[in-house]
């Protein structure tokens, strides 16, 4: 069992059939939920699932299907469609994350969008884990269309 960064393939033929919304006023919630180690989530993920969803050791910091994001509406970077959301935090957080997947929880059947690896355990205790997002330009945003 393995995470692996990848646009889920299930996302790419709904954004075709308009199920996803980035705009931030006015569209979708997206989640983003944290897994351990134990999860497997890759481009072939095609919902949010709480299996080896992570747990609190101790604490409340986090809660099943994680944390809504901020939408920062979707603009163009030369020829490339970039999403991008805001920085996100828990604190008071003691836990171990081994990646996350963002989906859209507005949606029916809580629909995937992409999973992320991180690159090993990432551990808090009684702390604040945040997740930064890169750049929302062409080389970086974590959803282009190019």
């Amino acid at each position: 069992m393995a995470i692996t960064s990848a646009i889920c393939n299930s996302f790419k033929q709904e954004v075709l059939q308009a199920i996803h919304n980035f705009t931030a006023s006015s569209g979708n919630t997206f989640n983003i939920a944290l897994y351990t180690s134990s999860a497997t989530l890759n481009k072939s993920t095609t919902a949010y699932s709480t299996s080896n969803e992570i747990s609190n050791t101790s604490g409340s910091a986090y809660s099943a299907k994680g944390k809504a994001l901020t939408s920062v509406t979707p603009a163009l970077s030369t020829d490339t469609a970039c999403c991008d959301f805001s920085d996100i935090s828990w604190t008071s957080a003691s836990f171990t994350a081994n990646g996350c997947l963002i989906f859209n929880d507005s949606a029916s059947g809580d629909p995937a969008v992409c999973a992320i690896a991180f690159g090993g355990d990432k551990t808090v205790s009684s702390g604040t884990f945040t997740i930064q997002f890169p750049a929302a330009d062409a080389d970086n945003a974590i959803l282009r269309i190019a």
